[in-house]
């Protein structure tokens, strides 16, 4: 299944920061925490690894993932 052209993360990094100044003081630490998550996974700041094919050079990069949605409790989203 392909990605979807937009998803939440560009939404966030594009406009993130202007909303949280706009909402300043009615949104939570913990939501704060999950936006940042959010803008972070699959992104470099989280690093990645470089696949390389042996045959032709074709290298590709594909970042790290934040991992939310992978604990029952969302303990990774607020750490």
């Amino acid at each position: 299944m392909a990605r979807p052209a937009v998803e939440v993360a560009d939404i966030f990094r594009d406009h993130g920061a202007a909303w949280r100044r706009a909402n300043a003081g009615h949104v939570s630490l913990d939501q704060l925490k999950v936006m940042s998550a959010i803008e972070r996974c699959r992104t470099a700041a989280l690093g990645g690894h470089v696949a390389r094919c042996e045959d032709c050079a074709y290298t590709t990069i594909s970042y790290n993932s934040c991992l939310m949605g992978k604990s029952s409790n969302g303990e990774l989203a607020a750490s």
